[in-house]
């Protein structure tokens, strides 16, 4: 039998990939729809695996599928099977964990208070530490995901209620994390103590006509599209417990300052969302357009990658005056396929989902704007096909600093070692890729355009790990970054 294959997986390979996607509704009509219709706004951060669990009143009701969430629920039968006015969904990228249906949250588990289910965005960085100690402990584990540690660690929590086993298991954790919860009569959302990963609030309609709905989201486009109003961010160490008497806060976390993810900024939130109060897209432009002031070039023509480097090339053509132009037109359509996977395919790969405007590009210099260099085989592809297509000069321009560093808090990085600016200086990967020039914006300079007055070494507003190697929360379960950096060095020597 033939083997089908996703041609895009090596392309895609080249590109950070999203962490996950979670959602909670609590009182509203239809709960699963109004879920399905959440993370359909959401998933952008997950395309693996999705998942949704209802509670009718009585008892739980679930579905699980491998796939987008437009295959898993747009049957009504499905959707049938998923009554109540409350639900908790999320979508999936296998951060860690294979992609198998015992890893697709949420997850879900009888404790003698009633049933448990939760979401998990983010990555917990001692959860290889704390399973080995549960496991020895006689806890058996149904999955890979290091979600699961959160079941187990509630499980034997000697506390009476759920809301003091789930803090006694969150204060066990170390990681970043954004959660979503459900029981038999509570939603439950909580951020990690730094705030990493991001959770907001928002109010519609109640079921009951009587007090009003709520929900809890990973970006407030998940909002816009069940037709609920943003009331506020869930705060850093925060927990919300939902119920019939309304919202209840509670922090049992010593504050810290915050360090929310910068790269949400640049790259993995939808541009129509708001987060920590900063529109997506107007923080986008600004990077384009603090870009274009430290790293100006004679050019004819700013020409985005698509999708996710639109905003920054618009507000870097508005600073440099210089026309911008769709040079690159990606095809939307792009997805498994029947074609083998030869060497010609994979060489032509990056065609599949982006394609040369000739009659823009020929004989002109042409400046292209990305979000982000990974590995570099993309940008050098995008390069050719741009020269290809006749451009007299190509540079390019990334609206992040170099990413020297792998992600360690939700995100699919690949190891430090295969990082191109992990291995290179610009001016060499400049050469790699095949540019004419390459510069990435500074990280005062990403920092000045999201309305800090420049990075504070000492107390960064933000975790920009991946580009400074400074880890806001421990690693206990990987190497240690200075003992990274050693093995590196001893690599390329």
């Amino acid at each position: 039998m033939t083997q089908s294959m996703n041609t895009t997986t090596a392309i895609d390979d080249d590109k950070f990939h999203e962490e996950c996607g979670v959602i909670g509704t609590w009182n509203v009509t239809d709960a699963a729809a109004i879920t399905a219709l959440g993370l359909h706004a959401l998933q952008h951060r997950g395309q693996e695996a999705t998942g949704i669990v209802t509670h009718d009143g009585v008892r739980f009701h679930a579905h699980k599928g491998i796939g987008l969430v437009g295959d898993n629920y747009g049957d009504t039968k499905v959707m049938a099977g998923l009554p109540g006015t409350r639900a908790v969904g999320h979508n999936r990228y296998a951060t860690t964990g294979a992609t198998l249906l015992r890893n697709v949250q949420p997850l879900f588990a009888e404790f003698e208070f009633g049933g448990f289910a939760v979401g998990h965005n983010g990555n917990l960085t001692n959860a290889h530490t704390l399973k080995r100690a549960l496991v020895k402990r006689g806890c058996l584990f149904q999955s890979t995901t290091d979600s699961e540690v959160f079941v187990h660690l509630i499980a034997i929590s000697l506390y009476a209620t759920v809301l003091d086993r789930l803090i006694d298991a969150l204060k066990q954790v170390t990681g970043a994390y954004s959660l979503v919860a459900l029981t038999n009569d509570m939603l439950i959302g909580v951020r990690d103590p730094l705030g990493v990963r991001p959770l907001i609030l928002g109010q519609t309609n109640g079921a009951d006509g009587i007090s009003p709905g709520w929900v809890l989201a990973s970006e407030s486009c998940a909002l816009e599209m069940v037709g609920a109003e943003f009331v506020r961010d869930i705060e850093p160490g925060e927990i919300v417990a939902i119920d019939r008497s309304g919202v209840r806060s509670l922090k049992p976390f010593s504050p810290q300052k915050p360090r929310f993810c910068v790269f949400e900024y640049i790259y993995f939130a939808r541009p129509d969302s708001i987060l920590e109060g900063h529109s997506v897209y107007a923080a986008r432009k600004r990077i384009g357009r603090e870009l274009a002031r430290e790293s100006p070039i004679e050019a004819d023509l700013i020409v985005p990658v698509p999708d996710s480097g639109v905003p920054a090339a618009m507000g870097f053509a508005e600073q440099s005056g210089v026309p911008f132009e769709l040079g690159i037109i990606r095809n939307h359509y792009v997805g498994r396929t029947f074609i083998e996977p030869t060497d010609q395919i994979r060489h032509l790969g990056v065609r599949l989902k982006h394609s040369a405007n000739r009659a823009i590009l020929e004989g002109r210099r042409v400046v292209l704007v990305d979000d982000s260099i990974v590995r570099g085989t993309t940008s050098q592809k995008i390069v050719e096909m741009v020269r290809g297509a006749g451009a007299r000069e190509v540079h390019m321009r990334i609206s992040s600093p170099p990413t020297t560093h792998s992600c360690f808090y939700g995100i699919d990085t690949p190891e430090r070692g295969k990082l191109l600016a992990a291995r290179n200086s610009v001016a060499e990967m400049a050469q790699l890729i095949g540019v004419d020039s390459l510069a990435f914006i500074s990280m005062d300079g990403l920092y000045r355009a999201l309305g800090q007055p420049g990075r504070d070494a000492a107390a960064p507003a933000f975790c920009d790990a991946c580009f400074s190697g400074d880890y806001p929360i421990a690693l206990t379960d990987h190497a240690e970054p200075r003992q990274a950096q050693l093995s590196l060095l001893a690599e390329l020597a």
